[in-house]
């Protein structure tokens, strides 16, 4: 199975690689860490729509994405979202 791997922004600056559990345009759900030291969060569009945050045990992380990037990545995913199906 082929994991997706996001990159978010600490808020002191640092990037962390995150597997991504969940994507869709209303939030992204990701895990960050290994094993039984693994925290999942939920990332959920900000008001402007320009990024995803969210916190980790009362840490702010973000994913520098705009919501329509992220629509757009859905639809290059899975094309078929678009395609009728004939009745």
């Amino acid at each position: 199975m082929n994991t997706e791997k996001i990159k978010v922004r600490t808020e002191n600056g640092q990037t962390l690689e995150v597997v991504v559990l969940s994507k869709r345009a209303g939030g992204i759900q990701v895990v960050l860490g290994e094993g039984i030291h693994n925290v999942k969060c939920e990332l959920t569009p900000t008001r402007n729509g320009l990024a995803y945050a969210g916190s980790v045990m009362g840490r702010e992380i973000v994913y520098e994405r705009s919501r329509e990037q992220v629509q757009a990545d859905l639809g290059m995913a899975n094309p078929s979202l678009h395609k009728s199906r004939p009745r």
